[in-house]
């Protein structure tokens, strides 16, 4: 896997063992050049796996970037892939809802990327806009499969694009900055 833009551009990152499904080049382009400059922007990327999303929107000049993965045993390849990142990239070892409960911190990109077989995706999406975790007019994105679907709104948080890969989804959600 290579990242795929900015100051780390065709920089290789390793896959870990254990369960993951990296997002493909493609998809990561499309992504980023619909967020748009993520100079000086919060990142959180939840569920991981190599890292490679954190480290792409590192690249991209998003600083910090927090890092969401509960196998511990992706926890050697992930350090090794940020061994070379300059950026303030920060790894949390935590199951990604126990992590959103005690977060007490907003983001200004929140990027998740759950196992496609997992269930309870929406809860993710719940926590985040009822703990308040996305700055207004933040972004968040989910990547899901294409036999799945997801609300107009979910708590304060508005759906404003969604996008098709393959049989891969992303929608992207804001919160509406305060007045509009």
């Amino acid at each position: 896997m290579r990242i795929t833009a900015g100051k780390y551009r065709g920089r290789t990152v390793f896959c870990p063992p254990g369960e993951i499904r990296p997002a493909m080049d493609r998809m990561r382009t499309s992504v980023f050049s619909i967020l748009g400059p993520l100079d000086g922007l919060s990142f959180l990327d939840l569920f991981s796996g190599s890292g490679l999303v954190g480290i792409e929107a590192a690249s991209r000049g998003a600083g910090p970037v927090d890092l969401v993965e509960k196998d511990f045993g992706k926890k050697a390849v992930i350090h090794r892939n940020l061994s070379w990142v300059q950026e303030p990239i920060q790894l949390h070892l935590a199951d990604v809802r126990a992590f959103l409960k005690r977060a007490h911190r907003r983001w200004d990109m929140i990027y998740a990327d759950p196992p496609f077989p997992m269930a309870g995706k929406l809860e993710v999406l719940q926590l985040v806009a009822e703990r308040a975790l996305l700055v207004p007019g933040g972004s968040l994105l989910l990547h899901y499969p294409d036999e799945e679907s997801f609300p107009q709104t979910v708590g304060s948080l508005v759906r404003y694009d969604h996008r098709e890969y393959g049989r891969s989804q992303v929608v992207f959600y804001t919160l509406p900055p305060e007045g509009s």
